[in-house]
């Protein structure tokens, strides 16, 4: 009977100790030994008697349910379900985090795209600032471009503000149809002309780009200088030498009335002006029109030595480009096959330059307005005048009226009668144009026209 009482003992802490146990060790046993699962006998059913149990409801839970190994199998389902259930969160979880984390490299890495291209973009801005600007100012980017005379700098905008003192209006020397011009004083003391264009419009980067390109090749001393050009933010910059005594149109039409210039002086322009001219149409080849010749265009340095400029419309003479080309030109000075054909000739600067030896023999402008409706040009009022010898002295400049030999005063008025010829075939080439005033000026201006020291006043 003691036997018996401690063996119901023992199985009774051996149920106790195994429901205590782990739940990975019943897995582990059972992935070991691949037993089948065992229902372990339960001590109680053993320590007493089926005459001593009570009696047990039919409607009641089954004993086996409530036995020690019963639930160690419920509890190593629910175990391993609640295992399933939490690596199914974990994944989830896994992949909501592993999106995030996607999305915020994406977010980085686009930052990084966005702020290399803004970099990049400052620095174009910086290396071609104007850049922008269009397919007309691609060819600007290189810091220096050939020419005849070496190499055209291009000069920085800091250097040009600078100079002209952030374009101050005291610096201003004079406007034209797409920007304005001011003197400025480089980095070496230099004294140059700057030309501000604003290029917001295809015609304007066009003549800008034309000018530069043309006045790069050209050298010649009755042709304006190219010291350099520049390019920012939309704006095109020609910089020139420096023309002292400003151009022609000013001294003529300005406030002195053409009271600084002498009839030699006058001779000495027209004469420089016509070589400028036979440089264009005899030694460029292609040759060259000016196309845009004008009292305001002839500038004069501080010797009044006349030299061309604006050069925005100026085009190399070819059948290809001159069928292209829309009318442009100043009124008064536009030659009328010109004007009405569209037909464009070196012949047509030399009507121009007709016009201009006109404003200098009679100190009138190409064009004056006779009423609010009605104006008048030159050569209407003139022509006929010029061709009487009795009328001619009295519609000259009074300026010069009486210091004028009226041998040569015909001989100009000839010349200038010749050059503005409604038929352009009747029109002299300028180089004849040269070698007919060559003879009136004195050899000290440049002439081979022999006179005393004391008759030449300039």
């Amino acid at each position: 009977m003691k036997h018996k009482g401690k063996q119901q003992l023992l199985h009774l802490l051996r149920s106790l100790v195994l429901a205590h146990l782990p739940i990975w060790i019943f897995v582990s046993f059972d992935s070991a030994h691949a037993a089948p699962d065992v229902i372990l006998p339960s001590p109680l059913v053993v320590a007493q008697s089926p005459a001593s149990l009570p009696a047990i409801p039919k409607d009641s839970t089954p004993m086996a349910a409530f036995s020690p190994g019963s639930q160690l199998q419920l509890g190593v389902e629910a175990g391993h379900h609640k295992h399933m259930e939490l690596d199914k969160k974990t994944h989830i979880i896994l992949a909501v985090a592993c999106t995030i984390m996607a999305v915020i490299i994406f977010l980085f890495v686009s930052a990084g795209c966005i702020c290399y291209w803004k970099v990049l973009r400052k620095r174009e801005k910086a290396q071609k600032p104007d850049t922008e600007k269009g397919v007309l100012f691609s060819k600007f980017r290189s810091l220096r471009m050939p020419s005849n005379r070496g190499c055209v700098p291009l000069i920085e905008y800091k250097t040009l503000e600078k100079g002209t003192q952030n374009f101050v209006e005291e610096n201003l020397l004079g406007r034209g149809a797409f920007g304005l011009v001011y003197k400025a004083t480089m980095d070496d003391n230099s004294a140059v002309a700057v030309k501000k264009l604003n290029c917001a419009t295809e015609d304007a980067k066009r003549e800008f780009q034309n000018e530069v390109d043309l006045l790069s090749r050209f050298q010649h001393p009755n042709i304006i200088s190219l010291v350099g050009y520049g390019v920012h933010e939309g704006s095109g910059f020609i910089v020139y030498e420096l023309m002292p005594n400003g151009s022609l149109e000013d001294l003529l039409h300005g406030p002195s009335r053409g009271s600084k210039l002498t009839w030699h002086m006058r001779l000495k322009i027209a004469l420089d002006t016509a070589r400028g001219l036979e440089y264009l149409h005899e030694y460029c080849k292609p040759l060259v029109i000016h196309r845009d010749l004008k009292s305001s265009n002839i500038l004069l340095d501080s010797n009044f030595h006349a030299k061309l400029s604006d050069f925005g419309l100026a085009v190399a003479d070819s059948t290809h480009n001159k069928n292209k080309l829309k009318l442009s030109g100043t009124v008064g000075y536009v030659a009328p096959e010109y004007m009405l054909d569209g037909e464009l000739t070196e012949k047509s600067d030399v009507y121009a330059f007709g016009i201009v030896l006109l404003e200098l023999l009679l100190g009138r402008r190409p064009v004056e307005k006779l009423a609010p409706a009605h104006c008048q040009s030159i050569v209407t009022w003139a022509m006929p005048q010029l061709t009487n010898r009795d009328m001619l002295p009295n519609i000259v400049d009074p300026v010069i009226k009486d210091t004028i030999d009226e041998k040569y005063l015909f001989q100009v008025a000839a010349v200038a009668v010749l050059c503005v010829q409604p038929e352009p075939s009747y029109r002299p080439l300028i180089t004849d144009v040269v070698h007919s005033l060559i003879p009136l000026l004195p050899v000290e201006l440049g002439g081979t026209l022999r006179t005393t020291q004391s008759a030449v006043t300039c």
